[in-house]
């Protein structure tokens, strides 16, 4: 009886009694609170940082940059406008050089007013420009549709750096053309003087056609030098308004580097071939920039290791100071009884990528190759290499805790070199990348926790 008379009684609750249940209810509502706080500061997603605004109105709110400080929504849209700014200006460039072509040198070539070498001699390589804007201007274009199409408004998927490197083989054709520049104009005034069919077909073509908004054939052929020293300042403001993080701001810094080293590398040819006119802009804009390493130590150690311009990547060059120890005793002596050179050192890469296309993949492949190409400097005009390049997959890279201002590459079964950079910290920097390369690259890689004494027997450490 007394067992039914319990079981009559069922309870109702969860079997938490009313003390537990209001604490439970007083935590769940501290705990909503607490969300809520947080929701409140919530960090931004670029920066980290918890300054963000409390969105009130839900319905107006764009949930994606509502996660976003004021600091950086600025910044992201300053990188939207510099990227469009970009791809703008690419395409109105591409314009003035259907200009130059369908409204000057077809109807000039069908009218017979110029010979064919006489052309050539004005418009130079405008063809191969053209071919190169268009196949650029596409793929930008493609990226930033793709970019609109995924719901990526800020664009901050589409990578310039990283396509501008993808065509960097465009650069030389602006060289073509702006070493050719001064003797085209010349030509020009000189034929324009002597053909009065010329003269009048120009004047006419300037006042009456709508199409070249009352601008001369000279100014349109100034598109291309307009064109290649803006590049710089136009990747500089997309560089300031991309985080370091950003996948593509290591390739806006190379390409960045990469066009001014061309542009440079113009003017010290013009200026060798007695010309007046320099690349102005750039000169004016590089004042304020890191001095431009020559391009023709790249293209001294390309030819010398003999890749594809558009597999290398020049990870790191500068001038090192390097010396060539007789024995392994320096490091007790200290690198003072070391006698050092000073040299130019380039850090090559040579990568496959994943995909030929930018848009599929924008990192890059596993790592075919690596070296060290050591130069001289300049003498007479001209670089020469110390020795044939340093293959980082046969050297040894090491350093010492007693001089910690150097560190020490060996060649297996040949020489030892120590290098030194001036400033301590840019040494460590040169260390970690070039041992980086060594590690991935050596046969000799699963036994690197080993020490270099042991893991090969060079001729003088052989008992």
């Amino acid at each position: 009886a007394t067992w039914t008379k319990s079981a009559d009684v069922e309870r109702a609750d969860s079997g938490i009694g009313q003390m537990p249940a209001r604490k439970w209810r007083n935590r769940a509502s501290e705990t909503l609170s607490s969300l809520q706080a947080w929701e409140a500061h919530r960090p931004c997603t670029d920066c980290g940082e918890r300054d963000l605004p409390v969105e009130t109105d839900v319905q107006n709110c764009n949930q994606r940059r509502a996660d976003l400080c004021e600091k950086c929504r600025k910044r992201r849209t300053e990188r939207k406008e510099s990227v469009l700014e970009f791809v703008n200006t690419e395409a109105s460039y591409g314009e003035d050089l259907r200009i130059i072509k369908e409204e000057f040198y077809l109807p000039m070539q069908a009218a017979g007013l110029l010979s064919q070498e006489q052309l050539q001699g004005i418009f130079s390589n405008i063809q191969e420009l053209i071919d190169l804007n268009e196949s650029f201007l596409e793929i930008l274009q493609e990226e930033i549709d793709q970019a609109f199409d995924q719901g990526d408004d800020d664009l901050m998927t589409v990578c310039i750096g990283e396509i501008f490197l993808e065509f960097v083989n465009m650069l030389p054709a602006f060289q073509t053309y702006c070493l050719q520049q001064s003797s085209s104009v010349n030509m020009l005034n000189a034929l324009e003087k002597e053909k009065e069919l010329l003269r009048i077909f120009l004047n006419v073509s300037q006042n009456d056609n709508t199409a070249l908004r009352r601008m001369n054939l000279r100014s349109f052929l100034m598109a291309p030098l307009q064109r290649v020293t803006k590049y710089p300042l136009l990747l500089s403001r997309i560089i300031k308004a991309t985080t370091e993080y950003h996948p593509d701001h290591g390739s806006l810094r190379e390409a960045k580097s990469r066009i001014e080293s061309h542009l440079e590398h113009i003017n010290m040819k013009t200026k060798q071939e007695g010309n007046t006119w320099t690349l102005r802009s750039f000169r004016q804009d590089s004042k304020k920039k890191r001095e431009v390493i020559n391009i023709e130590m790249r293209e001294t150690a390309l030819k010398t290791v003999g890749w594809l311009r558009e597999e290398t990547r020049f990870v790191m060059e500068g001038s090192l100071q390097l010396a060539q120890p007789p024995d392994g005793q320096w490091v007790k002596k200290g690198s003072k009884t070391l006698k050092f050179q000073n040299m130019q050192v380039l850090l090559l890469v040579n990568m496959k990528r994943v995909s030929e296309s930018s848009l599929e993949s924008a990192e890059p492949g596993p790592v075919k190759d690596a070296v060290l190409v050591l130069i001289r400097d300049k003498n007479n005009g001209k670089f020469h290499l110390l020795r044939e390049p340093l293959r980082l997959s046969n050297c040894i890279v090491s350093t010492d805790p007693d001089c910690d201002d150097t560190f020490e590459l060996i060649e297996i079964r040949r020489e030892a070199f120590v290098f030194r950079d001036s400033d301590r910290a840019r040494t460590h920097h040169w260390f970690r990348q070039i041992r980086r390369y060594s590690r991935e690259l050596g046969s000799w890689k699963k036994r690197r926790n080993a020490l270099p004494n042991i893991m090969i027997s060079t001729p003088h450490t052989r008992p």
